[in-house]
């Protein structure tokens, strides 16, 4: 069976991949090959941020591997926080100070159009791919629902009347912005 590393070490989000491709292809994380350090992310854009992660652990660790970066990007601010989403109000990564920071800075624009996107970098054998999944939506003016996580309750997507953290994870990833990635991405592997 064919290997391919994760460049990741939130296990959630491994195992929905692993589930998704249904034995045909062993996904690993970075813990199951013994990597337990933060992977560098200090690229310009989310492209270089996924390319980076996955071509350190092809190039470096000797393995085929994807990797996953994800931005909200906010219209009448420009596109920001975009790469910085994680990092947007420090480098402490705290998603309660990143989405008051957005909440201030949008509370006098009428503008209110965003999107997230992910973009997953492949790299296997002496090929590379890219991966990209879009949601278009709206921020909300204020915070909403429990679930999910990072800016999931300011983010309204299009045609829906909930933010992320009301919805299911089956129903946010169903129209969301990873989903859409990862489906690309494993109807490739499945390819393969």
């Amino acid at each position: 069976m064919k290997k391919i590393v994760f460049a990741s070490q939130n296990e959630n989000k491994v195992a929905e991949i692993r589930s998704q491709l249904k034995g045909r292809i062993e996904i690993l994380s970075l813990n199951d090959i013994n990597y337990h350090k933060d992977l560098a992310e200090d690229q310009d854009n989310l492209e270089g941020n996924a390319i980076q992660k996955a071509s350190f652990v092809k190039h470096e660790l000797g393995y085929d591997c994807f990797a996953d970066d994800t931005g909200l990007e906010i219209e009448a601010l420009g596109g920001e926080p975009g790469v910085r989403s994680a990092r947007y109000a420090g480098e402490t990564k705290d998603a309660e100070a990143n989405m008051k920071k957005v909440l201030e800075r949008m509370s006098s624009k009428q503008n209110r159009k965003a999107q997230f996107r992910t973009v997953i970098s492949l790299f296997i054998g002496e090929e590379q791919y890219l991966f990209e999944g879009v949601c278009k939506g709206e921020i909300s003016k204020e915070k909403r629902g429990e679930k999910g996580f990072g800016y999931d309750p300011i983010f309204i997507p299009s045609s829906k009347d909930k933010t992320f953290a009301e919805m299911s994870m089956e129903e946010k990833a169903e129209i969301g912005h990873r989903g859409i990635a990862v489906k690309k991405l494993i109807s490739f592997l499945n390819k393969l």
